[in-house]
């Protein structure tokens, strides 16, 4: 069973960055990172795929967000910058051992994260 730990997050001002970093104890085929606001279904933010580092962003973060990955520390993160309140949820991070399916879709996915708040004040 793969297990991942996430770190960072936190309250910031809005146009302001933060860094979230998930660390794995195993390997995925793709790892990704999901939002939950109150009263919201879990939406995909960005996936980053493990072999190719090809990564894909949902459009509500695109140019904003980064996804990376330090392959000796088998660590993902997600990079946010000029954030706004609509931003703010738990953030957790995902792992698939497969191939194939919809990133964006929270079932496909076997592996996750405690989860870690974010905050963005206006």
């Amino acid at each position: 069973q793969v297990q991942l730990v996430q770190s960072g997050g936190g309250s910031v001002q809005a146009g302001g960055s933060l860094r979230l970093s998930c660390a794995a104890s195993g390997p995925s085929y793709k790892m990704a990172w999901f939002r939950q606001a109150p009263g919201k279904e879990r939406e995909g933010v960005a996936v980053i795929y493990i072999r190719s580092s090809e990564t894909r962003y949902a459009d509500s973060v695109k140019g904003r967000f980064t996804i990376s990955r330090d392959a000796a520390k088998n660590t993902v993160f997600l990079q946010m910058n000029s954030l706004t309140s609509e931003d703010t949820a738990m953030y957790y991070c995902a792992g698939d051992r497969g191939s194939g399916g919809n990133w964006r879709s929270a079932t496909q996915y076997d592996y996750w994260g405690q989860g870690t708040q974010v905050t963005v004040s206006s």
